[in-house]
Formats: C-alpha cells, structure tokens, sequence
C-alpha cells in the first residue's frame, strides 16, 4: 500500500484530494486543525485515513505528526506529500492590516516550508528507508502566474510557492525526489459559499469602496463556475502515479479565456481591461 501525506483535508480541494487517493488504494494521513473534523474524517473514510492534528505554521506539531507517520511507514518511504493547507486574504494593498499579510505569508509559505522540511527525510531524504523516493505537490493556483486585483496576498503567497517548489525541486535532485506544482483556477468548493459573506467594510471608507462589492460579486460568479472539486482529486492521482509527471500542471474551467489570453496579452492591455471592468476608468 502507498501512504501520502495530504495537509488541509477537513473540506474542499483536500478532501476531494483524499477521497481520490483513498477510493484508489491508497492510505491518506490528512492533517486538520479541529479535532471534530478528525473524528469526522476518520468516520468516512475508515481504515485508509490517518489524521494528522495541526496548524501548518506550529512547528512542533508538524514534527510530532511526522514521527507518527515514520512510526506506520514501519521503514519505508512515503510515497508523496501533498501540500494544499492554505487561506486567502482579500483586501486593497493600500489599506490591508500588516497583521493579515502576515498572517497570509505564514501559512501559505513559512507553513508549507515547515511541513516540507518536516516530511522530506521520510520522502527518502532519509537514506535509512527503503523503497523509492516520493513525490511532491505544491497546490499553487493560477494566481501563482497572475496577480488580479484585491487578492494581491494571496498572489504574493502563491508566487513565493511556485518559486520555493522550481528551488525544491532542483535541491532535491539529490535524493530523487520530485516536485509538481498544481496550479488550479476556479474549483467549485465550499469555499465560494462563504465569499458573499466577505467583511469589506474596512475599506469601504477608502477610494476602493464602491469597486470592492462589484469585485465581491465577481468573485462569487467565477467561483460557481468552476471546476469541480473532484477534478482536483483526479488530477493529484495522475501526478502522483504518472511514470513522467510534467513541472507544473494548469486545471482552469475555460482554459482558453482564463488563462490562455490573459497570460498571451500585453499586460498593460489586460491593465485596461481590468480598470475598465472595475470601473476605474
């Protein structure tokens, strides 16, 4: 049986993550934060998942859940790691609390570094384990490769992930582990569900206010159309399986309007576009 690693599991990409693999053969050790959704999980999904209790930005705890994870693997190697826990921070850059960009980096970054550091040994950074090397899979998202308006944080994170998975990967040449970054647009999620309820009312005082409710609705339309959330678990099977995985996979609903065109245009091109949408101009 093949054993990986999948953080953030409780809802989402994660779960869809883990029903894939699990439904697959496969034993999933999912971290949460709550010890109601491990009780949950562990319900659902029975014998094939483990969970993993901690925040991704507490180092001790990550460590203590890699000892118990090198306990099952009973010698061998982990056979891949799945780095999806993250969060979102919306706001106008001009205005966003220092705490909130903070708090945004620490997880979506300093996190995934710990929890990388922390499972790589069993990965087969660990010359000790027997078996092959595993696999990585940073979920990144198109905003790793596009920075739109209002999610300017989270662009930062996503760009500092694509650009600690490309250094990953040639450090850990070494060991024969790889790294695959996932890059998805839009997933249908619960997610969408709570973006109506978004607190803008911090910056509905500044220059930004009248934009930020029509950016708001946007954002909530572009989430219902989405992708399914299964698409995900699908995706991470193939790069996790595949004999010649590629660097970096894009799952967007639309390619070609969502991310072809944008990505071919002259960025002050799409510039105008943007304002125009927002009504700046």
């Amino acid at each position: 049986m093949n054993f990986v690693v999948v953080t953030g599991v409780s809802t989402g990409i994660g779960w869809a993550i883990t029903k894939t693999l699990t439904q697959h053969g496969m034993h999933v050790f999912g971290s949460v934060r709550k010890q109601a959704d491990a009780d949950r999980l562990a319900q659902e999904f029975g014998t094939t998942f483990t969970p993993l209790l901690f925040d991704v930005t507490d180092e001790a705890a990550v460590h203590e859940a890699a000892k118990l994870v090198r306990q099952k693997l009973n010698g061998q190697t982990l056979f891949g790691l799945v780095n999806n826990a993250g969060v979102a921070v919306p706001g106008p850059l001009l205005h966003l609390p220092i705490s909130e960009l903070r708090n945004q980096l620490e997880i979506n970054v300093i996190g995934q570094v710990i929890v990388t550091q922390a499972f790589a040994p069993l990965l087969g950074a660990d010359r000790k384990l027997q078996g092959k090397p595993g696999r990585i899979v940073n979920i990144s998202s198109v905003a790793g490769k596009m920075a739109m308006p209002f999610v300017g944080p989270y662009a930062m994170s996503k760009h500092a992930l694509e650009a600690f998975s490309e250094s990953l990967r040639r450090e850990l040449l070494l060991y024969g582990i790889d790294v695959i970054i996932i890059g998805p647009g839009s997933i249908v999620t619960p997610i969408w569900d709570k973006a109506q309820e978004l607190d803008i009312t911090p910056f509905l005082q500044t220059d930004y206010g009248k934009v930020l409710g029509k950016f708001r609705e946007f954002m909530v339309s572009r989430g219902k159309a989405g992708l399914p959330v299964e698409s995900m678990g699908e995706l991470t099977l193939h790069v996790l399986t595949t004999p010649k995985p590629k660097v970096r996979y894009t799952i967007v609903a639309k390619k070609l309007k969502n991310w072809t065109i944008p990505r071919l245009l002259p960025k002050r091109m799409f510039d105008n576009l943007i304002a125009k949408q927002l009504g700046f101009k």
